[in-house]
C-alpha cells in the first residue's frame, strides 16, 4: 500500500477509533464514580442502580414515542415535525378524561386513538399532497405544531400536571439489591416499549402491510400499477405513527409531567433517535433511545459538579460521535 493510500485509511478510520476511546473513557469514568468506594452499599453502587434504571425507563419512553417518529419519517420519508405537538396533546387529552372520571387504561387508549385520528386527517388533508416534498411538509406540520401547542396553552394553562398512574402500578417493588425499591410505572413502561417494539418489527416484517410500506416507499408507481392502494396503507402506517405519539404522551405525563415545552424537547428527542439508529430501522431506534436515555441520566449525575449544567451538551456530542463514525446511522441502510 502507498503512503497516500496508508493515510487514506488512516484517515478513515480515525473517527471510529476516536469514538471508541471517548465511549471507553465514559464506562471507565462512570465506573469509577459509581463504585470507587466499593461495590456495598456504603458506596455509591445504589445511587449507580437507581441512575441506570432511570435511564433505562426514559430510553423506553423516549423509543416509544421515537418509533412513531421512526415509522412516519423514517419508511414514510413525511416530515412530520408536529410530532412532539401530538405527544403532548396525548398526554393532555388522557390528564382531562381522567379528571372527568375515567380510569387511567381506557383514558390511555382513547387519548391515543384521538392523536391517531388527527394525525390522519392531518396527514389527509394537508400532506399526502406533498410526498417528496420535504420543505413544504416541514414548514406544514410546524405550523400545526404551533396552533396546537397554542391551543393546549389555552385550555390547559401553562403550569406542569401530572397524570396520576392506576393504583395497579403506583406502588414500588423491591429491587432485591441494596434494600432499593423503584416505582413500579417506569418498570412498566419499559415493558410497554418491548412490547410495542416487538409488534411493530412484526407488523413491518412479517405482513403484507409492512411489506407493502417498504415497497411503496421505494417505488409508489410500480407498487400502484399492482393494484395495491397506497394512499390507504400509507394512512394507516401514518395513523400508528401519531397513535405512539399519544400514548409516549400519556406514559409521559404519567412518569414526568405535562407542560409548554415538553413538546418540541421530545420532537428533538426522536429526531436525535432517528438520525442517531438510522432511517427507518427499529432497531436503530431502540439502540438510539437507550444511548439517549443512559446519556442525560448518567451525565447529570456523573459529570463533575461545576460541568452538571452543561449535560444536555452530550446529547449532541453524541449525535456528532455517531455521525462522524456512521453517518447513516447505525442501522442506516447505504446508498
Amino acid at each position: 500500500m502507498t503512503g497516500s493510500g496508508t493515510r487514506a485509511a488512516l484517515a478513515r478510520r480515525a473517527p471510529a477509533a476516536v469514538a471508541l476511546v471517548l465511549l471507553a473513557f465514559a464506562i471507565a469514568w462512570v465506573g469509577y464514580k459509581a463504585f470507587g468506594k466499593g461495590f456495598g452499599s456504603t458506596g455509591n453502587g445504589p445511587q449507580f442502580v437507581v441512575v441506570a434504571l432511570n435511564g433505562l425507563s426514559l430510553a423506553a419512553l423516549y423509543f416509544i414515542t421515537a418509533s412513531g417518529f421512526t415509522l412516519v419519517f423514517g419508511l414514510l420519508r413525511v416530515v412530520n415535525m408536529a410530532h412532539g405537538a401530538l405527544y403532548l396533546l396525548g398526554g393532555y387529552l388522557a390528564l382531562d378524561l381522567i379528571q372527568h372520571g375515567m380510569s387511567w387504561v381506557p383514558a390511555a387508549l382513547l387519548a391515543a386513538l384521538i392523536c391517531g385520528a388527527v394525525g390522519l386527517v392531518m396527514q389527509q388533508l394537508l400532506l399526502r399532497w406533498n410526498q417528496g416534498q420535504d420543505l413544504r411538509q416541514a414548514l406544514i406540520t410546524i405550523a400545526v405544531a404551533m396552533i396546537l401547542g397554542d391551543q393546549m396553552v389555552v385550555h390547559f394553562g401553562g403550569a406542569p400536571q401530572t397524570i396520576t398512574p392506576p393504583a395497579a402500578l403506583a406502588k414500588s417493588l423491591s429491587l432485591g439489591v441494596y434494600d432499593l425499591q423503584y416505582p413500579v410505572f417506569r418498570i412498566f413502561i419499559m415493558g410497554a416499549a418491548v412490547a410495542v417494539g416487538v409488534l411493530l418489527w412484526l407488523g413491518i416484517r412479517h405482513t403484507r402491510w409492512g411489506m407493502v410500506i417498504r415497497a411503496g416507499v421505494d417505488d409508489r408507481a410500480m407498487t400502484s400499477a399492482l393494484g395495491v392502494n397506497v394512499q390507504l396503507v400509507f394512512a394507516a402506517a401514518f395513523f400508528v405513527g401519531a397513535l405512539l405519539a399519544g400514548l409516549g404522551g400519556v406514559f409521559g405525563g404519567t412518569a414526568l409531567s405535562l407542560a409548554p415545552g415538553e413538546d418540541d424537547k421530545f420532537l428533538l428527542s426522536s429526531l436525535v433517535v432517528v438520525i442517531i439508529g438510522g432511517m427507518g430501522s427499529l432497531p436503530g431506534a431502540a439502540i438510539g433511545a437507550l444511548a439517549l436515555g443512559l446519556v442525560e441520566q448518567l451525565s447529570a449525575v456523573y459529570l463533575p459538579a461545576q460541568y452538571t449544567n452543561y449535560s444536555i451538551l452530550l446529547t449532541f456530542i453524541l449525535l456528532v460521535v455517531v455521525l462522524a463514525v456512521r453517518p447513516k446511522g447505525l442501522f442506516g441502510r447505504p446508498a
